[in-house]
């Protein structure tokens, strides 16, 4: 019978580009966990040479999925990693390691605007968790999860997206 199913494919790590179009096609939402897109240990020493260059072009397309029309959602990989989403939205939108801000982005043009990956963090994990009608967004009638920041993430003098602390939470 009709049902709300909301498909989503997570990690989304690897996708061939034939697939990109496929999500907004399907409906399927890409639920994403930024902060493996970029180089550290991992990616360079294990993950690129044991898939080879060419699927290593195919990682974490952020970009082309949005391009192609896909709804994002995102996450942290917790408790593998930081549950901190200021990181990784950072990671989203540069492509360079928090620990590493130095490096060489990898695959620069999936990165996202500030703007796409506040949205994936936002309504995109409300839409897939079925609360998009009551939070993940400012709205009259929606709960005003809000939190204040120590800076302006849109300054660019304000210092590194991911070092910017959290003053205050109102749920």
């Amino acid at each position: 019978g009709p049902a709300d199913l909301r498909h989503h494919l997570a990690h989304i790590q690897v996708i061939h580009p034939d697939d990109l179009p496929r999500f907004a096609a399907l409906n399927a939402t890409a639920n994403m966990q930024p902060i493996w897109a970029c180089h550290e240990p991992t990616m360079d020493e294990r993950t690129i040479p044991f898939i080879g260059q060419e699927r290593a072009g195919w990682q974490y397309p952020f970009a082309s999925l949005l391009s192609h029309g896909a709804r994002l959602a995102a996450g942290s990989d917790w408790p593998v990693t930081s549950p901190n989403p200021l990181l990784e939205m950072e990671v989203a939108t540069t492509r360079v390691s928090p620990s590493a801000r130095g490096r060489e982005p990898f695959l620069p043009d999936e990165r996202i605007s500030l703007d796409a990956a506040l949205a994936a963090f936002t309504i995109g994990s409300a839409f897939v968790n079925h609360l998009d009608a009551e939070t993940g967004s400012i709205e009259v009638g929606k709960y005003a999860d809000l939190v204040l920041l120590d800076r302006n993430l849109r300054d660019a003098e304000g210092g590194p997206l991911g070092e910017a602390e959290v003053l205050a939470t109102w749920v």
